[in-house]
């Protein structure tokens, strides 16, 4: 079991924002965790990887191979981050450096966790863009943020965050703000790329259907606590709580693809097709 998590609860100013949050990620496990705003969701991530904001107290249990992460000291936990654990936010255009290229920093991972020097790192950074096909890798990654598209920006986002190859990669709603072609590209990528290095996911977000097209089991969260844990197909096709049941309702209009792509099962794997450039 790679990633277990027991009884977790974060207080914020003295009130209880996540309540006794538990569950597991076995290695290779693709679990969602699934709520609208509020929920407690990304706080979850947060803690595991001691990312709190300020203020903020975690109790409880979170255990990443045996290795208790509440209580570490920050050191440690910064070595985890990137290396073991890597992490993809909501929104690359806040997450992204703006007065650093965007190969400094998916290179700077490699660099502090690797210990290797400017040219290898670059031409670390170049094969990494490749990976998650950005067009041109060999000059993109001399552009800024800015110079981007939002596709592109979170291609650079995923790009960090697996330099590294780590073990376990939280995404938290890395979809949320893009456009639904984009969006579709984005998950394809990542199923694509967790599929190949066999790494575990937690998946944030607050969308059914989307939840359904890369994740096989589900954690759904209300008011920082559990409502529901089943694998997303029961999710979508006999859900228990009425938290659920809207975000089943709420879904519905976005369970379709675009035109020429084909639908995706629930659980399952895309067909391979070539990838866009977003």
């Amino acid at each position: 079991m790679s990633l277990r998590v027991r009884d977790l609860s974060v207080e914020i100013a003295g009130r209880r924002v996540v309540d006794g949050v538990s569950f597991d990620v076995a290695d290779g496990e693709r679990k969602g965790l699934i709520g609208e705003s509020g929920s407690g969701k990304s706080l979850t991530a947060l803690a595991v990887l001691g990312l709190l904001p300020d203020g903020a107290r975690a109790t409880g249990s979170i255990r990443w191979n045996d290795l208790e992460l509440i209580g570490l000291p920050d050191r440690r936990l910064a070595e985890l981050r990137g290396d073991e654990i890597g992490i993809v936010f909501q929104e690359p255009r806040t997450a992204l450096n703006p007065i650093r290229t965007v190969g400094r920093q998916i290179a700077e991972s490699i660099r502090i966790h690797e210990g290797v020097g400017r040219a290898e790192a670059r031409r670390r950074a170049i094969a990494e863009a490749a990976r998650v096909a950005l067009p041109d890798p060999e000059r993109i990654i001399d552009r800024y943020p800015h110079q981007l598209s939002g596709g592109q920006r979170q291609r650079v986002a995923i790009a960090m965050a697996l330099a590294c190859r780590p073990r376990l990669l939280i995404a938290d709603e890395p979809t949320t703000a893009l456009d639904v072609t984009i969006q579709a590209e984005v998950l394809d990528l990542l199923h694509e790329l967790v599929d190949d290095d066999g790494m575990s996911l937690v998946f944030i977000t607050h969308d059914l259907a989307v939840l359904s097209q890369i994740a096989v089991d589900g954690v759904v969260l209300e008011h920082g606590r559990v409502v529901e844990h089943a694998p997303v197909r029961r999710l979508l096709t006999a859900p228990q709580s009425p938290v659920t049941q809207g975000l089943l309702r709420d879904a519905t209009a976005t369970l379709w693809r675009p035109e020429g792509r084909p639908e995706r099962r629930p659980e399952g794997r895309p067909e391979r097709r070539p990838e866009g450039r977003a």
